[in-house]
């Protein structure tokens, strides 16, 4: 089966594109693996799809699949290089949508220069809906991993991510408690890592370890749990910069019930086609 694709990366996050649309397609575990191999396949941190909406309220289904080739249900960074990919491609001329995921509907918004905002919905802060295993909500949860504790915020964006403050991410443990916090035990289904760095309330320093692709260089939904976990302990204001290896996001958050926007570049880097 030859595939046309199409890389991208926001950031430094990359992905490879296919149109389901156009081609029929339909990707298997092992599949997303070649595809993901950086040395036998294309190479990415996540493979996006786009098909054909299931109900008619949207424009695109929107699907992403782990370099392990496990299906998740939220990428930010992914969905601002699903917008691009879809309007450049000509599958729209709407420079707003909205698209289904397994985490609801997004509504994606092309900006000026490569930029893309997006609207990640409302933030998940109760443990079973996370799902984090707590008898109830708190700003930050105590989890022991090695007989040492950590203090660590819990939000889910569609996906479920933990948060802890740091005092300088180029010396986080990140590599090393990073995989032992993505399968704690308190997330029954593994989690997003991410370690925060307070620069200033308007301003953080995020690294990611993010589950089924290990540390990247950008995690949209990654900097939008850090703020949220941010402004729930009283650190952040409503608008934070967020720094990561890769580049720059903004996020924007009023608090409990509104939604979050991320906004941040997002860039074609080459197409081909590739036998699976």
């Amino acid at each position: 089966m030859q595939i046309e694709f199409t890389k991208m990366q926001g950031i430094g996050n990359d992905f490879v594109v296919i149109d389901a649309v156009n081609q029929s397609f339909s990707l298997t575990a092992e599949m997303a693996r070649r595809l993901a191999d950086r040395h036998f396949g294309v190479g990415c941190d996540q493979i996006l799809i786009a098909e054909s909406p299931l109900s008619d309220d949207v424009a695109f289904r929107y699907r992403i699949f782990n370099a392990d080739g496990s299906e998740v249900n939220q990428c930010g960074n992914g969905a601002r290089c699903f917008a691009r990919f879809v309007y450049e491609k000509g599958l729209t001329d709407a420079r707003e949508f909205a698209v289904e995921t397994a985490a609801g509907i997004m509504i994606l918004t092309l900006l000026d220069n490569d930029q893309v905002r997006v609207n990640m919905g409302t933030p998940v802060l109760a443990p079973r809906e996370i799902p984090f295993d707590a008898a109830e909500q708190q700003a930050v949860y105590s989890v022991t991993v090695d007989g040492q504790t950590y203090p660590l915020g819990a939000v889910s964006m569609g996906n479920p991510h933990g948060i802890l403050v740091v005092d300088d991410t180029e010396t986080a443990p990140v590599l090393s408690l990073g995989p032992h916090l993505e399968q704690h035990a308190r997330f029954p289904e593994h989690a997003n890592i991410s370690f925060m760095q307070i620069c200033a309330t308007d301003h953080i320093r995020l690294r990611v370890y993010e589950r089924g692709a290990g540390e990247t260089l950008a995690c949209g939904s990654g900097a939008c749990a850090a703020v949220v976990s941010g402004r729930l302990r009283g650190l952040l204001g409503e608008q934070v910069k967020v720094d990561l290896p890769g580049g720059q996001l903004m996020i924007e958050w009023q608090g409990e019930t509104t939604p979050v926007f991320l906004s941040g570049p997002a860039r074609f880097v080459f197409e081909g086609t590739i036998t699976l």
